[in-house]
């Protein structure tokens, strides 16, 4: 396949070596390897397995066995396949392949050698020139390809006229320059003419044609120009700066590795071979050689030795699951969204030992309708697979019990009518916002709808919104006939992007903003003809655009670019539907096609894993239950005979086949499901619903009538309400009781009454319920302050509906400052009830100690606490009725979490008073293990057994602060109780450097990677930044004290970097402040009011908006993160039951921010408690933004001039 991969794919290339004539096959691979503790008889410290998607995979490789403390970043995943192919063009560079430089970079398409091609056209290598460019792009790609192609050709052309070659000349074109007469028809008939001519100079437009030399010339750099300004050149003519031989270096380090973890290491091993890993023969007298550390000597039968690294750690190789890692069509599955909303991404990147086979070519026999198409060499994982056996590290899934629902879940009752004034074609609910609702029309409209209020929030008309980087077909086409049609539209996962995909070649995206403005991101020039689906994926852990379109093909790009990230070629018919999925960490894509076949693809480029005929044969869609564990697809054929069934994913076979539709349906039938329980299709005028787990018809509704033959329809997320399209080009909004309840609660606001006469105008913004919380993956930040705050429309689950009918009254209850000149009506937000918010205490049947350390893990499905006792707490929520996603919530009860031996993980300790000592702990990026310590050595526990892994850092001194490098997680950064920082090889168990600034114990480590720093903060009050690099002071301070304290501040100085890693929230007990990059305070707060207490501690949001902080008379304030302004207290009565309160003692020690919930924090309690605060469903976040003012207000914080800064050392005492 040509190298429309993008940076995502990683293949096998067959490259000619000079001088043999042989061709070999150089493919990306990963190793396996495994590393055990140095005693040899313990357990094998943190084996696992990995995967990367984005590698290929062969048949029985095995995945790979690395300690835990080697981890890729998911963030890096993406890129990964890139850099392994500049480093192998580096290698053969420098190893004098040219041909196979060269040909490395026209198929991977990742770097054009602009060299390369200038030497190309001197010599007139057309052909090669024009094959060197296919690599990069096509002539229909846009206009400056076109140019390109164009004036390489006309060259081509001069050329041959020049030498009175006129038989090439005509060849030329007929088949080179003819592409070029449907743009442009008087420019061909003008070349055309030139062959007329015994000079071409005699066309006055080419009478200063000079010798060929310098027509090359020429034209080269108007190609230059073209290149340059080509967007499919962007990033691709530049060579990444590193370091020479780097991938040498890189295998260097594997075998350095390699040989540190030897039973019998030898002083100086000889290297033989790279195709196996090393280790050391044992002596034939059976003594043990002396252990080493050092790197290795050994010879490289090869030019170039491989250089010597000391200093240097390895990279842990990233291994892809094996193909045999895919069978039928997978079990056990994660839950993930259906394609109707979004197919999340991977939980981490860990590769279960026990992944089914999958995928593997399979084909249909014509006579065999059920097949089973798992292979023998399958048959053990998968029964593995089934009895629930697995190596892999991670928390143990909660079995899924079945759910109860009666018809009265189901929305059958009429409640609104809107007129969109078009034919709908497409239609798709928010995921958060579950009454806004997104349509698409015939005429290429889209609209977004408030269906509560029946207000039309946003409405675009189709436009190309830069018709000039269109392909040339595409503006040809738009010439012919204007008419586009809306194929498909769609919400992304978190309802910040949505995606329109149209009838004529284009996609566009916008991005949704909380006051209802719709902002134009990416238009896409996808497909030859129409565009039929768009699907939103997160392969690599970053947001990807799927669509599938009439030139047979299925597309991947990049949410934030629009680069092409992928192209899979393998449908004989026009592309129907696409239904991305992930399972056991795999991401792959079905696609359905109008011939009624069934593909799945994988993100390696490597073509169709499946090729099943669905039933019908024609037009098909398929779909995952919500929770992703039970597979779907409805179709009608050409005859018209519809068919909806469940599919055996272990058998890709039919499981069960509804019954109850119209022998001749008229239209393809749409489908949806909701609730895990229920699906509903549109046939014969109205809409029919069947339980999952039973093939007969359980009700239908004509939805008072008006329906089409086959109406669209669409479920919102929690399955209250169910739009319906109707035949005079409305759409019919059906509700049960939850959705009753849920429409009402508008009307019992006074939401439209406080508006005036209802207004359809696509002018008509008002702001959305909830923020829709930290979104990584898009490329323009959310705007989460509402524009008109009196016009918030309370977000509402279906839990408290029944609370939010019996109490209408507003949740909170604000104290009005008194300047109200200045405030401008602004309230702040005092929640002094419980219940104000959502509050609930994590069961514990375990001994108390005060909290002294909380964190979420990263996946945000558990919290681990430490007491200072040393014991560790770990409470993971489970999937049941209430919470079908497993998501961490304030509702629903999470468990308190043994492994079955009924182990703890306790930390070391000494004989000093617990409440003296300063506990750490830090988190594996895939929550697989944690490292510890409670003032005795560090300790590493496996999060799945408890186990301890290892220990080291046996005190005096004892670690006070742990922080993972940013970039290499074999080193850790401890912060000592002697006020040193070390900086840890873990390894091979040496410290690398030690630093030293402070005067008291290290309280704060934090790591900037975008700065490459790490700053350090004391009980001295003091900070510190250090380079990463060479471990440099680069600067310190001590933090600004507050004119109502006595210099100097001591006590414990926390520092976090905001998510921009330019920003640094500063915590005290008696301030919070916001430095910069330069260690200059620019904001700062300080106790006072209604929050007057010393400051406990205090976190960013995970989308860094806002600021928590607890303080030690219980309370909490939440304050905006850019200016630390107070724009919400929560008082201890809020939370606390009474018993508690009267106590007077507790508050909480620590806070920990969810990690994608931004309102969503977990409080560590001085009495041993844990609590999870969310916001109520009345109001769904903790109060709204500050009015910006000129001058200071007694609860806002107050500007710090680089005047009033603290000198660098303390005054003398």
């Amino acid at each position: 396949m040509r190298g429309e991969c993008g940076v995502e794919a990683s293949r096998g290339y067959k490259k000619g070596r000079k001088g043999n004539g042989q061709e070999r096959e150089r493919e990306d691979s990963a190793a396996g390897l495994k590393e055990k503790e140095r005693n040899g008889d313990r357990e094998e410290y943190g084996s696992r397995r990995r995967r990367a998607g984005n590698f290929r995979w062969t048949p029985g490789s095995r995945g790979l066995e690395a300690t835990s403390l080697v981890e890729l970043g998911e963030g890096n995943m993406s890129y990964l396949s890139r850099e392994l192919i500049f480093l192998i063009l580096q290698f053969l560079d420098e190893e004098k392949f040219k041909d196979a430089v060269h040909k490395l970079e026209q198929e991977s398409g990742f770097y054009f050698n602009m060299k390369h091609f200038e030497d190309l056209i001197q010599e007139g290598e057309w052909d090669e020139v024009e094959k060197y460019l296919s690599g990069f792009t096509k002539v229909e790609d846009n206009r400056y390809s076109m140019k390109i192609f164009f004036e390489i050709r006309k060259q081509k052309y001069l050329e041959a006229l020049d030498s009175q070659d006129r038989a090439k000349g005509v060849e030329l074109l007929v088949k080179d320059l003819k592409v070029f007469a449907s743009f442009n028809e008087e420019l061909y008939k003008e070349i055309t003419q030139l062959i007329t001519l015994d000079n071409f100079r005699q066309n006055e437009q080419l009478s200063k044609y000079g010798d060929t030399k310098s027509a090359r010339n020429i034209m080269l750099m108007e190609l230059k120009k073209l290149i340059e300004a080509n967007p499919l050149f962007r990033d691709k003519l530049t060579f990444p700066p590193f370091k020479t031989s780097r991938l040498r270096t890189l295998i260097n380090q594997s075998l350095n590795w390699q040989h540190q973890l030897c039973k019998n290491p030898r002083s100086n091993p000889d290297i033989k071979t790279l195709f196996t890993d090393h280790s050391c023969a044992i002596p034939a007298n059976g003594a043990r050689g002396p252990p080493t550390n050092g790197p290795l000597v050994g010879s490289i039968p090869k030019s170039g030795a491989f250089p010597q690294l000391v200093a240097h750690s390895p990279f842990q190789p990233v291994v892809s699951p094996p193909a045999s890692a895919i069978a039928g069509w997978m079990t056990n599955a994660n839950p993930s969204f259906p394609h109707a909303a979004v197919a999340q991404g991977p939980p981490g990147l860990i590769q279960p030992q026990s992944t089914a086979a999958f995928l593997k070519h399979p084909r249909t026999p014509a006579s065999a309708p059920t097949v089973d198409y798992q292979t023998a060499d399958s048959e053990h994982l998968v029964k593995r697979l089934r009895t629930g056996q697995s190596d892999e590290v991670s928390f143990p899934s909660v079995s899924h019990q079945p759910n109860v629902y009666s018809q009265d879940d189901i929305p059958k009752t009429l409640v609104r009518t809107i007129n969109q004034s078009s034919s709908v074609q497409s239609l798709d609910f928010h995921p958060i916002q579950h009454t806004i609702l997104l349509v698409g029309t015939n005429v290429g409209d889209i609209a977004i709808w408030e269906v509560g209020s029946k207000e039309r929030l946003a409405h675009k008309t189709f436009k190309v919104w830069d018709i000039s980087s269109c392909s040339l077909p595409l503006q040809a086409a738009l010439m012919k006939d204007t008419t586009v049609s809306v194929n498909r539209c769609l919400w992304s996962a978190d309802g910040s992007i949505l995606g329109v995909a149209f009838s004529k070649h284009i996609v566009q995206t916008y991005g949704f903003t909380l006051n209802g403005e719709l902002r134009q991101q990416l238009e896409i020039d996808a497909h030859a003809g129409g565009v039929n689906d768009i699907a939103f994926s997160n392969p690599n852990k970053s947001l990807s655009i799927i669509t599938c379109g009439d030139d047979k093909t299925i597309r991947v790009w990049d949410a934030a670019t629009g680069q092409k990230q992928y192209t899979f070629e393998g449908h004989e018919a026009p592309v129907y539907s696409v239904c991305p999925h992930y399972k056991e960490s795999i991401q792959f894509i079905f696609s359905t096609a109008i011939d009624g076949k069934i593909k799945a693809w994988l993100y390696d480029c490597l073509g169709s894993r499946v090729d099943y005929d669905a039933p019908g044969k024609w037009c098909t869609t398929m779909s995952y239950s919500s929770d992703g564990t039970r597979l779907f697809s409805c179709g009608t054929s050409k005859e018209g005979d519809s068919h909806l069934v469940e599919w055996n994913e272990t058998e890709g076979a039919i499981k069960r086949a509804y019954s109850g539709f119209r022998k001749h349906s008229l239209g393809v039938v749409q489908f949806d499901t909701t609730r895990n329980r229920f699906l509903a299709a549109g046939d014969e005028f109205m809409i029919k619903f069947w339980d999952m787990d039973n093939t007969t018809i359980l009700t239908t509704t004509d939805a008072d009538g008006g329906l089409p033959a086959s109406p669209r329809l669409r479920f919102n997320r929690d399955g209250s309400l169910l739009a319906v399209t109707t035949t005079d080009n409305g759409i019919k909004i059906l509700v049960n009781t939850d959705g009753q309840r849920l429409v009402r609660m508008f009307e019992s606001r006074g939401f439209e009454g406080s508006r005036g006469p209802q207004q359809i105008s696509a002018n008509v913004k008002p702001p959305l319920i909830n923020a829709l919380g930290a979104v990584p993956n898009v490329s323009s930040p959310i705007v989460l302050t509402a524009e008109r705050p009196d016009r918030l429309i309370p977000a509402v689950s279906m839990s408290s509906l029944a609370v939010v009918d019996s109490n209408r009254n507003v949740d909170v209850k604000p104290r009005i400052l008194e300047d109200t000149e200045k405030t401008k009506g602004w309230k702040l937000v005092d929640i002094l009830d419980s219940a104000h918010l959502k509050a609930l205490r994590l069961p514990d049947t375990f001994t108390a100690s005060k909290v002294v350390r909380l964190l979420y893990t990263n996946s945000g499905l558990a919290i681990l606490a430490l007491g200072s006792n040393a014991v560790h707490k770990l409470w993971k929520w489970p999937r049941n009725e209430r919470n079908p996603s497993v998501k961490s919530n304030a509702t629903t009860v999470p468990q308190l979490w043994q492994p079955s031996n009924g182990a703890l993980m306790t930390n070391e300790t000494t004989d000093a008073n617990p409440e003296e000592v300063t506990a750490c702990i830090a988190l594996s990026k895939n929550d697989s293990y944690v490292m510890s310590a409670s003032g005795g050595k560090v300790s590493l526990f496996n999060m799945m057994t408890f186990k301890v892994m290892t220990t080291f850092m046996a005190p005096p001194p004892a670690a006070t602060f742990l922080a993972f490098h940013p970039q290499d997680n074999n080193f850790i950064a401890i912060g000592m109780d002697d006020s040193s920082i070390l900086i840890y090889n873990v390894r091979v168990d040496e410290v690398k450097t030690k630093l030293k600034c402070h005067q008291k114990k290290i309280t704060g480590l934090a790591f900037s990677q975008s700065l490459n720093v790490l700053v350090s903060s004391g009980a001295d009050a003091q900070l510190c930044m250090w380079t990463i690099d060479g471990w440099e002071k680069k600067k310190s301070r001590y933090i600004q004290v507050s004119a109502s304290r006595a210099a100097p501040l001591v006590g414990d100085t926390k520092v976090q970097f905001h998510n921009d890693q330019a920003h640094l929230l500063v915590v005290h007990e008696s301030q919070l402040a916001i430095y910069d990059s330069k260690l200059e305070c620019s904001r700062s707060w300080c106790p006072r009011d209604m929050l007057s207490a010393p400051i406990s501690h205090a976190i960013y949001s995970c989308d860094g908006l806002s600021v928590y902080a607890g303080f030690s008379d219980g309370a909490i304030g939440v304050f905006e993160a850019d200016s630390l302004r107070l724009r919400c207290r929560i008082a201890p009565s809020a939370y606390l039951p009474a018993s508690i309160q009267s106590a007077g003692s507790t508050h909480p020690v620590v806070i920990a921010a969810h990690p994608t919930e931004s309102n969503q924090i977990a409080l560590g309690m001085s009495d041993g408690a844990v609590y999870v605060l969310e916001p109520s469903d009345m109001d769904p976040k903790w109060g709204s933004a500050p009015p910006q003012e000129n001058g200071s207000h007694p609860l806002t914080s107050n500007p710090v001039s680089n005047n009033n800064q603290t000198p660098e050392q303390p005054p003398q005492r």
